[in-house]
């Protein structure tokens, strides 16, 4: 069987769209496991108009802090989820990305998935001259602002059959005042901030974060396949 793992732009598409083409490679990828010559998965691109998510925990709704008049004055909509975590915001110039690729291939636990996704965010922030790191008491990538640190990243998965789907929302240059709208992640007094904040002028374009981030997913996720494969016939 193939290690590769394939990349595919979207472009920019609502919630609902890309939630269907997240279902239709997952059941690829999944009847890929009865082929000789299936990828280990695909990562998708995408960049999502306006939309604030919200998953089936207890206290997520209360997490969304706007009225519904403000978040129709702003254009944001409202959209159920499936994956874990609490609530978020997507929006123009945020990249997120959806890898649906099979963990037994990798030979990959769920916790040590999230720790990958999380390393896959640090590499591309060191590429653009940014120290990103882990917080042990929440999912995401982190950067120190004075005293505090705060949230450059999102993560939020789902694990069916041992296939991800939903994955990570980098902010390169989205609007930051629509987290105001939620309690980003239900985590109460911690900020977000994004690439554009961080380097100013020299912020990469939504395209350049593209370009770094499905070129270290692609490369680690078919580095882990290949261990796992060498790992089977040593057994």
């Amino acid at each position: 069987m193939s290690n590769t793992v394939s990349i595919e732009d979207l472009g920019r598409l609502g919630y609902h769209e890309a939630y269907e083409i997240q279902q239709q490679r997952h059941t690829c990828v999944l009847a890929g496991r009865e082929t000789d010559d299936a990828e280990v998965g695909t990562v998708l691109l995408v960049e999502h108009d306006p939309v604030i998510t919200v998953t089936h925990r207890p206290e997520a709704q209360s997490h969304i802090t706007a009225t519904p008049e403000m978040l129709a004055a702003q254009g944001v909509q409202i959209a159920e989820t499936d994956r874990g975590g609490d609530v978020t915001y997507h929006g123009p110039g945020q990249l997120v990305v959806y890898p649906i690729v099979d963990l037994n291939r990798m030979n990959c636990r769920i916790v040590e998935y999230l720790r990958v996704l999380e390393d896959i965010v640090i590499e591309t922030l060191t590429a653009f001259g940014i120290t990103g790191e882990r917080d042990e008491d929440a999912t995401g990538v982190w950067v120190r602002s004075g005293e505090q640190s705060a949230k450059v990243c999102a993560m939020g998965v789902r694990v069916r059959r041992w296939v991800t789907m939903h994955g990570l929302a980098l902010n390169v240059d989205p609007d930051l005042s629509h987290f105001l709208l939620i309690v980003p992640c239900g985590l109460h007094g911690r900020p977000v901030t994004s690439l554009r904040v961080l380097l100013g002028h020299d912020c990469p374009t939504l395209q350049q974060a593209k370009d770094t981030v499905s070129a270290i997913a692609q490369r680690r996720f078919t580095e882990m396949a290949e261990q796992a494969q060498e790992r089977r016939a040593k057994a």
